[in-house]
Formats: structure tokens, sequence, C-alpha cells
């Protein structure tokens, strides 16, 4: 592999991570006997700040290969970047507060999540099937040991689920890549594409690999039915990690989908073109679009109700994915880059305000909808932001989440996939359900006992302010966004 000090410079945003991971781990060393660590979470997010700051000031104007052809920076890669540093900086603030009553506010937590954030950014810039196996486990082991940080038993259950089933599509993720190697007698993704259709053994080689790839890849997206792992692990996770999964993971996870199936599986002449993954996609977003929305409607756990949310929301994803392989790509993948940016909003903003709520009762029922029961009256400001993620992840206007689903659902009917468009109205306008019923309890029902009281961090209020600026600017102004997305996406297409 050719190294050209240049690269560096295209991987600035990852480390600038890593180098913040680091530091965090390291300030344990110097601290005293009785340490203070407010500071980290305001380090945390000052480092995922400096990285989304390179990341939008160096995204290229041509896509160009770094690290001799093992990655690529380009304009789809900086804007997963900015997205994933964006998460990573809210999630790192909205852990403050919980992690320092609990006692368990350490440096390493906030390394954790800059390191896990690091090998996204790296996912998204792989276009080698080495590269993005290694960039794939650097996220998940990071991952694993934050799903597991509080240590306690249902934590434990948690990353022990999460880490099996994970290794489980690791492994097939590997197979895939080894017999996609051998059809095509390399692993850059862009060589995959050489493969000619026709019966030959390279060409069945490379379909049954291309197959293999997929499903690794969906469960890391929690496609239906590869979903299993993600209500577990989201309930049983700390609150601020499964908002870190549900946002920044889905994010990388869809970026690195759509480089495979884009460059590896794009060609129309390939043995594995889109033709042939094409309908398996769009079969895998109805089906998670479906049984998402479905499985959510009777949880009364507000955190495992938004695991299946986020799977849902997967399946809305998938959509659009499914319209790049059909139609015109640019446009489909920049609608997925902008529902990404909005989701990722909403949903961390959401799962701050759960933290909030859920810490005057630790434990099994913590996030019960019963704890949302008169918010409005106890924190009218909390229980506002709280409705306005709500309604953004139902689609309603003028929020980000219904531009995000509008630009998604145009892309699939100009694919032409209008059943699916029409399968993701219907799904979304059921799916409010579960969304609204949050508001109910929280400006129509009145607690039936003594409710604890909800304490105040300075770093989960800016959290929540900053992820509710979002929502509301891009609701009421997405042109800019819109924009940067779709000229964003045209790099990242074949």
């Amino acid at each position: 592999m050719k190294f050209d000090p240049a690269d560096l410079l295209a991987v600035l945003p990852a480390l600038w991570l890593v180098l913040g991971g680091c530091a965090l781990a390291l300030s344990e060393v110097f601290l005293g006997a009785n340490p203070k660590r407010a500071y980290q979470p305001w380090l945390a997010a000052a480092f995922a700040l400096l990285s989304l700051g390179t990341a939008a000031r160096l995204a290229p104007e041509s896509a160009h290969a770094i690290f001799g052809g093992a990655a690529t920076a380009d304009g789809f890669s900086a804007f997963i970047a900015v997205i994933v540093a964006g998460a990573t900086a809210l999630s790192a603030l909205s852990a403050g507060g919980a992690l320092r009553e609990a006692g368990a506010e350490r440096g390493e937590f906030y390394a954790l999540v800059l390191f896990a954030a690091a090998g996204m950014d790296f996912l998204a810039m792989a276009a080698d099937l080495v590269v993005l196996f290694i960039a794939l486990e650097a996220m998940s082991l990071a991952l694993y040991a934050l799903a597991a940080y509080r240590r306690r038993a249902r934590n434990a259950e948690a990353a022990l689920k999460y880490f099996v089933l994970g290794s489980f599509s690791s492994a097939i993720f590997l197979m895939g890549a080894a017999l996609c190697s051998g059809a095509a007698g390399s692993t850059r993704l862009a060589d995959l594409a050489n493969v000619p259709a026709g019966g030959s053994g390279a060409g069945l080689l490379l379909l049954l690999g291309a197959a293999l790839l997929l499903v690794g890849l969906a469960f890391k997206v929690a496609a239906v039915p590869f979903h299993m792992w993600a209500p577990d692990v989201y309930e049983g996770s700390p609150t601020p990690v499964a908002g870190f999964m549900a946002a920044a993971v889905k994010a990388a996870s869809f970026a690195a989908l759509l480089r495979a199936l884009l460059i590896a599986f794009g060609h129309a002449h390939g043995a594995a073109g889109p033709s042939m993954w094409e309908p398996i996609v769009a079969t895998l977003a109805g089906a998670t679009m479906l049984l998402g929305n479905v499985l959510a409607l009777p949880q009364r756990s507000v955190k495992r109700m938004l695991a299946y949310s986020s799977i849902a929301h997967a399946g809305y994803l998938l959509v659009g994915v499914a319209a790049a392989g059909l139609g015109d790509a640019p446009t489909a993948t920049g609608a997925v880059l902008l529902y990404l940016a909005t989701y990722a909003a909403a949903v961390i903003g959401a799962f701050a305000v759960i933290g909030l709520v859920e810490r005057g009762g630790d434990g099994a029922g913590a996030d019960d909808l019963d704890r949302f029961s008169g918010l409005a009256q106890r924190h009218p400001g909390l229980a506002a932001a709280m409705a306005a993620f709500m309604l953004s992840l139902a689609g309603v206007p003028p929020t980000a989440g219904f531009i995000a689903k509008l630009y998604v659902f145009r892309a699939a009917m100009a694919a032409p996939l209008t059943g699916l468009a029409v399968l993701g109205v219907l799904t979304s306008v059921a799916g409010a359900y579960y969304y609204l019923r949050i508001i109910v309890y929280m400006y129509m029902r009145t607690p039936d006992g003594e409710t604890a009281p909800i304490a105040r961090h300075a770093t989960a209020g800016v959290a929540i302010a900053a992820a509710l600026l979002i929502v509301v600017a891009v609701g009421v102004g997405p042109e800019s966004l819109a924009k940067f997305a779709i000229a964003s996406a045209a790099l990242a297409s074949p």
C-alpha cells in the first residue's frame, strides 16, 4: 500500500477523534484523590466539533483515492463524518450529567465514544473490503464496551447479546469478503464491479459473497430479519450509549452499505449488479418498515419503543438505497444522507430527554411511559423539546423528519418504486400513534403518585437545545442542507 503524507489531511477528522480519545484516557492518570471530571464531556465535545469543522472544510470537490486506493476521500465520506462528529458531540454532552450522578464518569467512557466515532469515519471512507472490515470491528469493539459500561446485570446482558450476535455478523461479512476476493482476485470494491455476468464460477462466487456481505451489513443497520439485537441492546445499554448507537452507528453502517452496493455492485453489466440486489433491498425495506412500526406499537418502555422505531427508520432509509440502485443515484443517495442527519439530531435529543427523566428511578421501568405523565406541567421546556423530537421522528411538518421522508419517498417515486413509497407513507401514518402517545402522556396525563425530581445539567441542556435547533431549523429551511447532501452524494456514485 502506497503512502502519501497528504493522505493524513484527508483523514484529519478521524485523527482529531483518536487524539481526543487518547487525551481523555490519559487524563485519568493525572487526576488526584478527589478528582473533578466535569471538564470531560466538554473536552470530548470539543474534539468532536474539531472533527466536524475539519470534515466540513475538507469536503473535496472531487473524489480521490488515499492510501494507495484502500480508501476514498470525497464529499460522501465528509458528510458522514459531519453526522458522526455531531452525534458524538451531542452524545458526550448528554452523558455528562447522568454519569456524574451515578458516580460512573470516567475518561474511558468518552475515549471509547471517540474511538468508535473514528472507526465510523474510516468505515465511510473504505474502498477495500479489508479496510471496511477493520473499521467495522474498530467501531463495534468500542460499542460492546460502552454497552456494558455501567457494569450492571442489564448492561452486561445487553453487551453480551450485542457481542455474540455482532461476532456472528462479522464472521458472515468476512466470509462474504473472502468469496468476493476469490471471485475478483482483489479486495478493492471497484474491482468487484468488473467480474462479468453469466454462469461462470467467478460470477456465482461473487453472487454468494455479495449476499453474505449484505447480511453482515443488514445486521449493523438493524434491518429485518437481522434486527433481533436492537431492542434488547438499546433497552439494556446506558441511555446516552443507546442514543449514540441509534444515530452514529446507523449513519456509518448505511455509508458502508451504500458505498459497497453502488461501487462494488453498481455496474449494470456486473455479475452482482443492481438488478440482483435492488429487489432484495426493496423487500428488506418493506419488511423493516412494516415490522418495526408494528412491534413499536405495544411498547411501554420508551427506550424499547425507540429501538423498534430505529428499525422502522432503517426501512425508510433502505427505500432510498433501493432507489439509488434503480434511479438517479446521486439524488437518492443525497436523500439518504439528509435523512441520516435529521434522524441523528431527533433521536439523540429524544434519548437525552429520556436520560433526564429516568434518573430519578434507575433500573427496570425507569423509562416507562408513566414516567412522562404530566411532564409538561413539571418541566414545560423539556416536554416541548421531547414533543418536537417525537413529531420529527413521526415525519410531521414542519419538522426536519418530514423533509427527510419527503426527499426519500420522492426519490422512490422517481426510481420508480411507487409501491414502496406508498407503503412507507402508510407505515409512517401508523407509526405516528406511538410517537403521539408520548405527547399525550406529557400533556394530558397526570402522574399517579409522587414523581422523582429531574436534575438539571448544563451539558444535557446544551445537547437538547442543539438537537432541537437542528430539528426546527431544517424543518423550516431545508434547502441548504439538502443541496449539500445531494452534492456530496454525487461523488459517491460509481
